[in-house]
């Protein structure tokens, strides 16, 4: 569980009940500012097709489940306390809100897509979800900008050698002052020329710097929207326009209804429905009340319009798409297991190689490393060979 997602939004959008209906924790839900005061932190899952079919095993999971040959892998939520605008400024829970934020690898933003909330999170008609996307955005471009300045004031007040050769290059200085961010000299220097400016903040003018923090930004806090409350009419209308608007086609917005994905799993929970998460329809196995089972119909009308209730494929957006993450299944060529088969899926970088792998594993094993074994086609795989999602490989390690 080495990715963390962050599920960040103004209050009262639903973002506590994506929460719940992602982990199947209890946290509280409301429609009032601020339900969720300190960040929770669950199990939430992202499905990947089991591969143990394909070599005749029943797959034995050590962590998470398999069902219906899907293997659900752990990763980690955290539901952030609810922000509002000037969370920079340290309004509201701001300050906190930033400082629980820079934990997370990737961000879900929760948008209630209805139009039933105001920029504040209070109960209203006919408010536009891109202002919420737009205030979330400018936010956490204000944050970057304001450590980005702090890190040009640095720069500029240090010695700066007699000669050129001793000058620290200001990619190494801004590197330091954002390392929170996860970023490195290398990033900085590519963002830095991939909009055409000098290795000079004395050439940078206010939008210069604006741009640069928010590319930093989107490098390094990937988002994807989801678009909540789909399942009633205005909130379709809103994402027909924002879908189409391109001003927003640097987004990932996903159709979702936590509503449905928390009814279904508490309904199969109850022996009453038969439901997979992430799945398109589901089957009514137990004895329903007329209400109930208009309920459910409408829910299933709305999973099969979407192709689920979009809460898995939220997760699945961000942690394969966003972060281009992959997973990987130790196996054995031989087909002899010691502990059972196919026990363990690492969810890994998309640059993830053999050997990185076998670090995954063990630091004694990726010490040791000699070679890997496609467990697939058998061929030999090498300590820098790229791996691919779903790769099934054997370690032959010394160690």
């Amino acid at each position: 569980m080495s990715y963390k997602i962050g599920l960040v939004g103004k209050p009262s959008v639903g973002k506590s009940s994506f929460f719940n209906a992602a982990t199947m924790n209890d946290v509280p839900e409301g429609a009032y500012p601020f339900t969720t005061i300190d960040p929770s932190v669950g199990e939430a899952y992202v499905g990947v097709d089991c591969p143990a079919p394909e070599f005749e095993e029943t797959c034995e999971p050590n962590h998470g489940f398999c069902r219906d040959d899907t293997r659900f892998v752990p990763v980690k939520l955290v539901d952030v306390a609810g922000l509002i605008p000037g969370a920079h400024e340290g309004k509201g829970l701001g300050n906190q809100f930033l400082s629980d934020l820079n934990e997370a690898d990737v961000l879900v933003h929760v948008v209630d897509f209805s139009g039933e909330t105001d920029i504040e999170g209070e109960p209203t008609e006919g408010h536009d979800p891109r202002e919420d996307i737009d205030f979330l955005e400018a936010e956490l471009d204000q944050w970057y900008l304001d450590v980005l300045g702090k890190g040009i004031e640095k720069y500029e007040s240090m010695y700066q050698g007699p000669n050129p050769g001793d000058e620290i290059g200001v990619e190494e200085v801004l590197a330091e002052q954002m390392s929170a961010f996860r970023t490195n000299k290398d990033e900085i220097k590519q963002v830095v020329l991939s909009l055409d400016l000098e290795l000079d903040p004395g050439t940078w003018d206010d939008g210069d710097r604006f741009d640069l923090a928010r590319e930093i930004r989107k490098r390094t806090k990937p988002m994807v929207i989801a678009a909540n409350k789909m399942d009633t009419p205005a909130a379709r209308e809103n994402y027909d326009e924002i879908t189409t608007d391109p001003e927003y086609e640097h987004l990932t917005v996903v159709p979702a209804s936590a509503h449905a994905e928390g009814s279904l799993k508490k309904a199969d929970e109850a022996g009453v429905v038969d439901y997979t998460q992430g799945d398109a329809d589901f089957e009514i196995v137990g004895d329903v009340s007329d209400e109930q089972a208009q309920g459910l119909e409408a829910i299933r009308e709305f999973v099969a319009e979407y192709g689920g209730t979009g809460v898995q494929s939220v997760i699945e957006a961000a942690l394969f798409g966003e972060l281009d993450a992959k997973a990987v299944f130790p196996g054995s060529a031989s087909g002899t297991w010691s502990k059972g088969p196919f026990r363990d899926c690492f969810v890994l970088p998309g640059y993830a190689t053999a050997e990185d792998f076998a670090y995954t594993l063990h630091s004694d094993i990726g010490d040791g490393f000699l070679h890997g074994i496609d467990c697939r086609s058998g061929r030999q795989v090498g300590a820098d060979t790229v791996l691919d999602h779903r790769d099934v490989v054997e370690v032959i390690t010394t160690g």
